[in-house]
Parts: structure tokens; sequence; C-alpha cells
């Protein structure tokens, strides 16, 4: 067996433990019922705006998704990529891959993440929509997670229906290592 797949064998292998042993916060009945609530507050505030939303890549892509699927008014959707953790688990320098294709200027604006942690990410992205001229800006994250180290004190999102303690968490978009995104739910591995 060759070394590469040595390595990708035991990173597997320590992907599943991570998971086996991972204490689960919020069930995937939970994530769902979640959504519904936020999705009738977007739709209360947005439904006749024609708005558009921009998925937080990677970790808002499974939250983006599910979210939209509940939304039954007309919106258009674009992605921006901006990360702090770049397949780590703390956060470093915010890095921007990918910058919006459709213009915010005299748009309502929906940034959707998957997690406002620190906000460091979510902060710079809001920055980058004010200087965009959008016509207001709001942000949906899945989870918020408690704690007093937010970028900017007292930041929240417009729409969020879970919070979780003060841990890694993983699942539903955020990832442990750049893995388990997919996890039906959000889980925090043993010790962290």
């Amino acid at each position: 067996m060759s070394k590469l797949n040595q390595e990708a064998l035991e990173s597997l292998d320590s992907m599943r433990e991570v998971m086996a042993d991972a204490d689960c916060l919020i069930s995937q009945a939970e994530v769902e019922s979640a959504l519904d609530r936020m999705a009738q507050a977007i739709t209360d505030d947005l439904g006749d705006k024609l708005p558009v939303f921009y998925c937080v890549m990677n970790g808002g892509l499974i939250t983006t998704g599910h979210l939209l699927t509940r939304l039954g008014f007309p919106l258009e959707v674009d992605y921006l990529h901006a990360t702090r953790y770049r397949n780590e688990l703390r956060g470093g320098e915010l890095f921007w891959r990918v910058s919006p294709e459709i213009p915010m200027a005299g748009r309502h604006v929906v940034i959707v993440d998957d997690i406002l942690d620190e906000g460091a990410t979510l902060s710079a992205i809001l920055e980058y929509c004010k200087e965009a001229q959008a016509a207001s800006i709001r942000t949906a994250v899945l989870v918020d997670k408690c704690h007093d180290r937010k970028a900017v004190p007292g930041l929240k999102a417009d729409y969020c229906s879970l919070e979780v303690a003060d841990r890694y968490v993983f699942g539903f978009g955020m990832d442990y290592k750049g893995y388990w995104r997919n996890a039906p739910g959000i889980f925090a591995p043993k010790g962290l």
C-alpha cells in the first residue's frame, strides 16, 4: 500500500472515531425546526422585496440550501468565500477567496452562514456590504455560539434559531478539520 493510501485510511479511521465519540448537541429534527422558524421570519420581513441571498462558502452551503427551499418568494442567490479557519481548529487572519458576482447596490441583502462564533468573518462581510451600498443588510446563521468574545460587542445575527455552548462544533455545514460538514445535526468532539 502506498504512503498516500495509508495516510488516507488513517484519516478515514480518525474521522470516523471523531464522529463515534462526538456529543450530539442539536439533532437533525431540531435543526429542521429551527430552519422552519428562520424561513418564516425571513418571509415575513423580505417576501415582497426581491432580495439577494449570499451564501458564505463553505460553511453556509448546507444551511443556505436547506433554507432556500423553505422560502416561497422570488429571490436571487450568489455566494462569497471569506474564511478564517482554512481547515484548522482555530481562526486566523481573514482570507477572501471569492467576491460575489451579483451587485449589492440598492439591493436587500441576506448573508447566510453556518455559525456566528467570534464574528470576525461576518463583521468583515457586513463592512463589504455597506461599502457596496446595499439597501439593507441582514444576516442569517444557523447557530450562535454563546460566549463573550465577539469581534464586535453585541454582534447578533438578524435570523438565528439555535444556540450552542462555547465548544468546537461541527455538522450541518460546520467542519472538523475539513470533514463532517455533512453530519446530520450539530456535534462537538469529546474534549473540545
